[in-house]
């Protein structure tokens, strides 16, 4: 509850947003800058002079939380106020208020609505109850199809306010002004319907949230306690903020949820995704768009076939494997082994020889056995994956796994996690080399002193390497030609580890705007 003390005047307060965690995240914190925005707020992601500064914090693994403390502790040494968002504080609610003083609120998803009203009040001076955590699962129906009649706010997803002093904000139309609400219905085009997001940076690449939640029970996972049952985003507003997100210098889309495979289930429509597809890679001024947290057991051939053919998507495959042994992805209430995943990513080869392919695994959950790791070993050597993330088990409050026997000694699960990570590192420089002679197509991220650096396709922002452009020989590209946002055809020369050196050959499509 807030008190009734009256929030203070919006004019010319200053909120910074400091964003921790995955690119959902990121996305949450752009709407809560819209929302602020809308109210008068001045957003920025400098919390140097800001009144109040809002952690959107990551509640993932215990790393994640222990940045997020000291995220937080930082904050509150600026002087400003500072309040506690995001994954961590709704898992942990009113036990992570007691144990940190120096947050003056800690906020539910369920304040995101009206987090105006709630930041004005942290201003004032008055108290805001933290919240006791509760399963988000059980908000909405267990039906999937009638979770879109549920009134429960969604990160990300554009949920109205509530709140006697915001009200409803403000839509942003494609233009990027504020305007009065508009009447929304099935039969209103993109272009026409109101975005409520607000970008905190200027690079080319931005996420594009398709679905919230996980209806998986995953027994290492505490994400669907907190973030809730899956819902799904309307095609036509995942279309609507695309096409606002090209506007604003946007080239490549990557989309994002807790499970992509998912997206339509509860729309009526399991093909949703492989629809979305090209109408998203059609929109102008998109030169590129991405799918993201793929599961292995979901993802069906329309949908490899579409990702891997449709022009204008990346031939790239971001697939949860997890594990390889059988009876640990059992154990893990998974489903797949390393035969099956192998078949599958022959299935994305025969249609794209040249598509990426990454995953995570986990290594030291309960009951992995020197056998489990050896299967692991043997799918890893021939899945010749462009990118492999390697965790180390750890319990997690909450979890099925916590309480599961057969618990790997710590010692063990290092020596494995030390064993698995250089073998990652050494395939995954071995993938790179494969690809010394290729065409690929980079989009130029930033260009910085003459170093201009990028991606290709089966490079995803952060988490895949990039790479880097050195000037041609003879002809090409004009290097010191080049902007963010180009998207250049290149001759791969040389690799460093993950990471590629390329040769800009050709022009595909240059960033609009930009003089040169």
């Amino acid at each position: 509850m807030v008190s009734a003390t009256p929030p203070a005047p919006a004019d010319g307060r200053r909120v910074a947003l400091l964003t921790l965690g995955c690119a959902r995240n990121e996305v949450d914190s752009e709407e809560l800058a819209a929302r602020l925005h809308s109210d008068g707020w001045q957003v920025t992601t400098d919390g140097e002079g800001a009144d109040v500064v809002v952690v959107n914090t990551c509640g993932f693994v215990e790393k994640a939380k222990q940045d997020s403390i000291q995220t937080l502790l930082a904050a509150a040494e600026t002087g400003a106020k500072v309040v506690a968002a995001g994954c961590m504080a709704e898992r942990y609610g009113r036990e992570l208020a007691e144990s940190l003083p120096e947050a003056q609120a800690v906020l539910s998803f369920d304040d995101y609505p009206d987090i105006s009203d709630r930041l004005g009040a942290v201003l004032a001076g008055s108290a805001i109850d933290p919240h006791a955590p509760r399963d988000r699962r059980e908000l909405l129906p267990l039906t999937p199809v009638r979770r879109a009649e549920a009134a429960v706010s969604v990160p990300g997803h554009g949920t109205p306010a509530t709140g006697s002093h915001s009200g409803t904000p403000a839509p942003v139309p494609h233009s990027g002004t504020r305007s009065a609400p508009v009447e929304v219905d099935e039969h209103t085009p993109a272009h026409l319907r109101p975005v409520l997001r607000r970008r905190l940076d200027t690079g080319p690449v931005a996420s594009l949230k398709l679905a919230s939640g996980c209806d998986r029970r995953c027994a290492f996972c505490a994400i669907p306690a907190f973030r809730g049952a899956f819902v799904s985003r309307p095609p036509e507003a995942l279309l609507a903020e695309a096409e606002w997100l090209a506007k604003t210098g946007v080239r490549e889309l990557v989309l994002v949820s807790e499970n992509s495979s998912s997206y339509g289930k509860d729309l009526g429509d399991p093909r949703a995704l492989e629809k979305l597809l090209p109408q998203l890679a059609a929109v102008d001024g998109i030169v590129r768009v991405r799918a993201s947290y793929l599961q292995p057991a979901e993802t069906r051939p329309g949908l490899v076939e579409a990702i891997a053919t449709t022009p204008g998507v990346a031939p790239y495959f971001d697939l949860s494997f997890q594990h390889s042994s059988e009876t640990v992805l059992r154990r893990m209430r998974r489903f797949g082994s390393t035969d099956r995943f192998l078949e599958l990513l022959g299935s994305i080869r025969e249609l794209a020889p040249e598509a990426g392919a990454r995953s995570n695994f986990i290594v030291g959950f309960p009951g992995e056995t020197r056998a489990d790791v050896a299967e692991l070993v043997r799918f890893l050597e021939a899945a010749r994956l462009d990118a492999i993330g390697v965790f180390d088990y750890s319990d997690e409050d909450g979890t099925e796994a916590a309480g599961l026997p057969g618990k790997v000694t710590a010692a063990t699960v290092r020596r494995r996690y030390d064993r698995l990570g250089a073998l990652a590192d050494e395939l995954c420089a071995q993938r790179a080399e494969q690809r010394l002679g290729s065409t690929v197509q980079v989009l130029v991220d930033s260009v910085d002193g003459g170093v201009v650096e990028g991606r290709a396709a089966h490079q995803a922002p952060e988490v895949d390497g990039s790479t880097s452009l050195v000037a041609p020989a003879e002809g090409g590209v004009d290097l010191t030609a080049l902007r963010p946002g180009d998207l250049v055809q290149c001759t791969v020369t040389a690799t460093e580890g993950v990471d590629l050196v390329a040769v800009p050959e050709a022009m595909i499509s240059a960033a609009p705007g930009v003089a040169r």
